[in-house]
């Protein structure tokens, strides 16, 4: 949960929140105009995956303003040349819009990621919910803040201890794979299920909101899409495995693609995902 607290002083969260502020705000005002029916260009990738005018525009944006904002650091965005990328010991890892498709689909599930990267591992995370006006912020080290832009309030993390009555497992919209069944499945034997869909990193903000208990994902994602989720878990005593059970490293493989992996809050649903992996034939 999150308690209403006073602002933080760390300089580099200062610096940022007016420029996240408004690529929240222009992101939501492309989505508004599409859902209007404004024209609007959606094109393909080399993958085939849609990317948007506003995937573009948000990207050239923050580009534009984290080489104002802290020259010295390089950005891996999903939508620029990040070909030199295994030079850089210190590097932004960005997706202007995570939940292109859920955006496309008129679904407001849809989120800015951005994270700084040291020797592979997220040390600072930012997830930014247009739709929403808020964000979520902070450190590996330290309680995460949520800020609220229309209210100009900040909120941080408290730690409290769950007592489970039920586990509620987030899933994206439509998830028919037999292989969350048996995860559920056997989820179930202790606890009573709720099946939580939404889309995008926004299930990592349903985890901090305590919306969501477990998220397990068996289909190969991006790094652009777990990095702020998982170092804003591991902040709170969560965290995120690979299917082999190992955090996600970043900037450190030939590909940037990930497989699939499982999300958690803490300590006990920690234990409670690996016990239910161990029965999903992979």
């Amino acid at each position: 949960m999150f308690i209403q607290s006073q602002a933080p002083t760390d300089e580099l969260m200062l610096k940022l929140l007016p420029m996240l502020e408004q690529a929240g705000q222009t992101l939501l005002e492309e989505y508004e105009g599409y859902c209007a029916g404004n024209d609007f260009n959606i094109n393909k990738k080399i993958d085939q995956s849609p990317v948007t005018q506003a995937d573009l525009k948000i990207n050239h944006y923050i580009l534009e303003q984290l080489a104002y904002l802290t020259p010295e650091i390089p950005v891996l965005s999903e939508e620029s040349d990040y070909s030199k990328r295994h030079q850089w010991p210190l590097c932004w890892l960005l997706d202007p819009l995570d939940g292109t498709k859920e955006f496309i689909h008129e679904h407001d599930e849809f989120t800015i990621n951005l994270s700084l990267i040291r020797h592979h591992k997220t040390i600072f995370s930012v997830i930014v919910v247009p739709c929403e006006k808020r964000m979520y912020m902070g450190y590996l080290q330290d309680l995460p803040f949520r800020y609220q832009f229309s209210q100009r309030q900040w909120y941080q993390y408290q730690q409290n201890l769950a007592d489970y009555k039920q586990i509620q497992v987030g899933l994206s919209h439509g998830s028919k794979d037999i292989r969350y069944q048996q995860f559920m499945d056997h989820i179930a034997q202790q606890y009573p299920v709720v099946r939580r869909e939404a889309g995008s990193a926004y299930k990592f903000c349903m985890m901090l909101e305590g919306v969501i208990d477990i998220y397990p994902r068996f289909h190969p994602t991006s790094e652009w899409d777990t990095s702020a989720g998982q170092g804003l878990l591991e902040s709170i005593g969560g965290g995120l495995l690979s299917l082999q059970k190992e955090p996600f490293t970043y900037n450190a493989r030939s590909s940037v693609l990930n497989n699939g992996f499982i999300a958690f809050t803490n300590q006990v649903t920690r234990t409670l995902s690996l016990e239910a992996l161990a029965q999903v034939k992979l």
